[in-house]
């Protein structure tokens, strides 16, 4: 039985690799933290894009990446996580509850803002070939910036979509876009403006095709 499970692992990594992909940074959120309030309204209009957009990029193979902080939960789980955040009283619940993960998603925990910063998923990316990263999520110029910037540290291509994250206020939002813009050349553009290109499940390891246009 050992050499079918071995061909069904081979063939699933293969499946999987893809040059892009989309990371939403800290969406499992109970926004229990000064200005979370303001950051509510927002963070629902966003809910409102990227949920379609996550179900477009998963659509086209793309793997999509939750990066979410452990609320110095440091003995618990994705799950743990999740309960945290949907728990009655919970101010993110619906925003949480709306973008949960489905079950072919990755999701990696991290202590700090950045989705780098002692996580993962340098090794992730590694390992599913990927060289550009979408980025989205909680809040614009904080946790999705700072990933950003160590994004940029590690030479991926940058794109961050700019109607897929949010911040307490539309100055926050806007001015930790056009830094990043203009200090790091990161691409900004509204999730509609980008167009996945379905790969083949069987392409090479070696060259992942090119999956946008």
């Amino acid at each position: 039985m050992a050499k079918p499970r071995q061909a069904v692992r081979k063939r699933s990594t293969q499946e999987r690799r893809s040059d892009t992909a989309l990371l939403i940074i800290d969406v499992i959120n109970d926004l229990d933290f000064p200005g979370g309030e303001n950051v509510l309204p927002w963070a629902l209009r966003m809910v409102e894009r990227l949920g379609p957009f996550a179900r477009k990029m998963r659509k086209a193979g793309v793997p999509v990446i939750y990066v979410n902080d452990n609320f110095d939960l440091w003995r618990s789980n994705f799950t743990d996580v999740y309960k945290h955040c949907t728990r009655r009283g919970s101010r993110g619940h619906a925003v949480a509850r709306a973008l949960k993960p489905l079950p072919g998603d990755y999701f990696i925990l991290k202590p700090k803002h950045s989705a780098f910063f002692a996580t993962s998923l340098v090794p992730l990316l590694e390992h599913l070939g990927t060289k550009k990263l979408l980025l989205a999520g909680i809040a614009t110029n904080l946790c999705v910036f700072f990933s950003a910037h160590d994004a940029h540290m590690h030479e991926y291509k940058i794109t961050v979509l700019s109607d897929c994250c949010c911040a307490e206020s539309d100055k926050d939002h806007d001015l930790a876009l056009d830094q990043l813009q203009r200090f790091l050349r990161v691409r900004v553009c509204r999730g509609d403006e980008v167009n996945p290109v379905r790969h083949s499940r069987r392409a090479p390891t070696r060259k992942p095709p090119t999956e946008w246009k």
